[in-house]
């Protein structure tokens, strides 16, 4: 199975997003969304479960939080995540969920590690060039448990 990983996407609809996510089980947004229509091009790509980022308000109708099952995994979506010292409402939610995975945004840096028995990653930035700020998406390889996450440069697009 493979997932594709996106986040701050900040409005942004990169072109070459259905080419690089052609063939993912699944989608997952960890916030910083910007326009519905960014979530309806993904549907269009792969069933999508996407959170609020802290930049996100109506008219996105999604939740702060989203745990998900993919096959034997399990995930925790959460935009604003510090891996080493996760807020007291999100540790208790980790805590009670107990994923696999902790997928999260906000930092517009790709990031991939392990604390404990949790991998949190990050996929990084996918929203329009500013500040000269590296874009990326990421995918992730359920089936390759040595380098499930492979970040894709999205350049100066």
């Amino acid at each position: 199975m493979t997932v594709g990983l996106i986040s701050d996407t900040h409005g942004f609809w990169d072109p070459r997003i259905p080419t690089l996510f052609a063939g993912v089980d699944h989608i997952l947004h960890a916030g910083d969304i910007g326009s519905t229509a960014i979530l309806v091009a993904l549907e269009r790509i792969a069933s999508v479960t996407a959170v609020m980022g802290n930049c996100d308000g109506p008219p996105l109708d999604a939740r702060e939080t989203e745990v998900i099952d993919l096959g034997a995994h399990r995930f925790l979506v959460h935009h604003i995540v510090d891996p080493r010292a996760p807020h007291e409402r999100l540790a208790r939610s980790i805590d009670h969920h107990r994923p696999g995975f902790v997928v999260f945004g906000h930092t517009h840096k790709p990031h991939d590690s392990r604390v404990g028995a949790i991998r949190y990653l990050n996929p990084g930035y996918a929203g329009r060039v500013r500040f000269n700020q590296p874009r990326s998406l990421a995918l992730l390889d359920l089936a390759d448990p040595v380098h499930p996450m492979r970040v894709i440069d999205l350049g100066g697009l």
